[in-house]
């Protein structure tokens, strides 16, 4: 019986091996027609990257074997939960800008495949020119997505000074913004949970926001500023953009109360000027739920925090950021954070599951007792597939928006850096390594009139 295994498990090493000396010598070779569209789409299938990265994988033979077999499907469930490339390849004209750095950190740290998986199928990995081919795709999307930019082709871009506005709808939506008439008992405005002064978030002991009669929701308050750049409103994206999301709050029975817009209108209908005001600001439409929420969001564009040391050494200034700092941004770009908190607010753009490599929700502290809201990205498109997915916050100001995570959960940002590390990336990070690279996200801290602690 012994010999017989050994020549089954000898049959079976040989029978791999041959196959992948046949792939690599006979199949896989660097594309040369097509599109880079197209290019990149094959280089993807010819490096086996679908086999993890998609719900729905052609696994090879060996996936079913005991020992193995396991291992691989716990490969599989990280891989797909990181990044799912097999539906995406199909619209790579469409690749978004964490598709972009997802793909942009695997070429440079040359870590996929696995190495268990390199292995057994010898050749997979991005060669030469296939990484050239990748490289020029990324820097030809990233200049279609933000064209005449000067940081288009580059991971990062400075917030800007200004966006355009309308300055009279800017003062309106401010004063809007700050009207706790708003509220069904008159005490409550979007200011009372979004701070400007403390961040544009909660108090920092709040791990969650207080809302009409003393209620409290089930997620922490995001920063109002720079939420411009989100590509959705809310944790899981429910607001598609910051007019939708300000007519939300006010009719949610624990924020601002059991209430209907047309309420809240006919309230705010009894100030004649107000009124009056409305009616000039927005002719023919005058004072309604759509130009309520029009100004607040035309308000909210105005929320920038531009002039970080990070923004200065963006734009060329070398002395901006100290050698720790340095080393903390290098650090956050080589081991992985970049690839998913990428952008002009570093995050913001693409939702991702909470626990890639590790059950965060069963591992987190009982006093946080798990609520609707934690089904995140799934709540709001019904796609179990979403289930536990939140959109990925921006970093911008981060030193001054604890506590951390969608639930509220961490309140020291080093503990925070480690707990992705651990959940998101399935690494250790050293003392030294956290940090620098909480130095680093500390250098991200903007400016603006109202924020006191900058």
């Amino acid at each position: 019986m012994k010999k017989l295994l050994l020549w089954i498990c000898g049959g079976i090493i040989l029978a791999v091996s041959a196959l992948a000396i046949y792939r690599f010598c006979f199949v896989k070779t660097t594309p040369q027609d097509g599109d880079l569209n197209e290019k990149v789409a094959v280089i993807l299938q010819q490096n086996d990257c679908f086999v993890c990265h998609s719900f729905e994988p052609e696994t090879p033979f060996y996936s079913s074997f005991p020992v193995i077999g396991k291992m691989m499907q716990s490969h599989m469930r990280h891989a797909v939960r990181f990044c799912e490339l097999e539906e995406a390849s199909a619209s790579l004209d469409k690749a978004d800008e964490i598709l972009l750095a997802k793909l942009e950190h695997s070429m440079l740290a040359d870590d996929m495949p696995i190495f268990e998986y390199k292995m057994i199928h010898w050749g997979m990995g991005f060669n030469k020119e296939e990484k050239a081919i990748i490289a020029e795709w990324v820097n030809a999307r990233r200049n279609q997505l933000h064209p005449g930019c000067p940081y288009a082709g580059q991971l990062f871009s400075p917030i800007p000074d200004a966006l355009p506005v309308d300055p009279a709808k800017v003062a309106m939506g401010e004063r809007m913004y700050n009207d706790t008439r708003i509220s069904l008992d008159n005490t409550i405005s979007c200011a009372s949970c979004h701070i400007l002064s403390d961040g544009g978030a909660d108090e920092d002991d709040e791990r969650t926001s207080e809302g009409i009669y003393g209620q409290h929701g089930g997620v922490n308050a995001p920063t109002v500023y720079n939420a411009v750049f989100n590509v959705q409103q809310f944790w899981n994206g429910r607001a598609k953009d910051l007019q939708e999301q300000a007519a939300g709050p006010p009719v949610n029975p624990v924020e601002m109360g059991d209430q209907t817009w047309e309420q809240i209108v006919e309230r705010l209908r009894k100030d004649k000027q107000l009124v009056r005001e409305f009616q000039a600001l927005y002719p023919g439409e005058g004072l309604t739920q759509a130009t309520v929420t029009d100004a607040i969001a035309e308000y909210e564009k105005t929320l920038l925090t531009p002039g970080s040391r990070f923004d200065q050494y963006l734009k060329g200034d070398e002395n901006a950021l100290d050698a720790r700092e340095k080393a903390g941004f290098k650090a956050f770009t080589d081991r992985g954070c970049a690839a998913c908190h990428a952008g002009v607010i570093l995050g913001g753009k693409s939702f991702e599951y909470m626990g890639v490599f590790g059950d965060y929700f069963a591992e987190r502290d009982d006093d946080i007792v798990r609520n609707a809201d934690d089904d995140g990205l799934l709540g709001f498109t019904g796609n179990p597939r979403d289930l536990e997915k939140f959109k990925v916050p921006g970093l911008r100001n981060v030193a001054l928006t604890a506590p951390y995570f969608h639930d509220g959960s961490e309140d020291d940002l080093d503990d925070a850096v480690e707990k992705m590390f651990e959940y998101e990336l399935g690494k250790d990070a050293s003392d030294k390594e956290v940090e620098n690279i909480t130095a680093f996200l500390r250098t991200l801290t903007g400016k603006h009139p109202s924020l006191i602690k900058q």
